[in-house]
């Protein structure tokens, strides 16, 4: 890193790849992999010892994730945490995955529609579970800074990558920055956060909260792709 003025900003400029950091912009992990393969392996781990019948403690899965307990505390401070992941969550993303493995349409309103219908509506039919989820999430990050641990990656990060597939034949008329504005943009529009908006905060019926946010993710889409022309 190295300073530098531009428009009469102090910025920080990465030598790598001469792009300048605004003040308040928040840097990419180097480490943001790393960690995700250690939450996946903890989850791993932790489905393979409930799959034998045990409900597993921290301890147990830390051993046989061959980590430290310290590590497993970082991503799921409870073992509450870690069994809500392994027995409730992974369950509910298996249509999407589903779903997935047999797309074969490339017009990209139709793969961002098919995305939404398909997840949102397992999110109305499952929210219990999910607003647990979330609560759970939030717990551990809560968590995390209170012992002065902010980096540990506390989802997988599944509508990311759901995204990335549905969007795939655009992101080639997009520049890098805009793909991701995109990206973050749509992922308001599917999950529990964005249920729960609609539900609690709109007071929506089921039928209004997946119109209004097919809606939405079809226009913020519409809008990136006229953008970029």
């Amino acid at each position: 890193m190295r300073q530098m003025y531009h428009n009469g900003m102090n910025v920080e400029c990465n030598l790598m790849t001469r792009q300048p950091y605004q003040e308040g912009q928040r840097r990419p992990d180097p480490r943001a992999n790393q960690k995700q393969r250690t939450r996946q392996a903890l989850v791993e781990a932790a489905s393979e010892l409930v799959k034998t019948g045990q409900e597993p403690t921290l301890a147990e899965v830390a051993d046989r994730a061959k980590v430290s307990r310290a590590t497993v505390y970082r991503y799921f401070p409870t073992p509450e945490s870690l069994l809500i992941e392994v027995a409730q969550v992974n369950p509910a993303a298996e249509p999407v995955e589903r779903w997935l493995q047999t797309l074969d349409v490339e017009d990209p309103g139709e793969r961002l529609k098919g995305l939404l219908s398909t997840f949102n509506k397992v999110v109305l039919a499952e929210q219990v579970t999910l607003r647990t989820a979330l609560r759970a999430y939030l717990d551990t990050t809560l968590e995390n800074h209170r012992r002065g641990e902010v980096t540990a990656t506390v989802r997988e990060g599944r509508r990311i990558r759901w995204l990335d597939e549905a969007l795939r034949p655009v992101k080639a008329q997009l520049t890098p920055a805009k793909w991701r504005r995109l990206r973050a943009a749509l992922a308001l529009t599917l999950g529990i956060e964005a249920i729960v908006v609609q539900k609690d905060v709109c007071q929506a019926s089921n039928s209004e909260a997946l119109a209004t946010l097919d809606w939405a993710a079809q226009v913020l889409l519409r809008a990136a792709l006229d953008e970029a022309r």
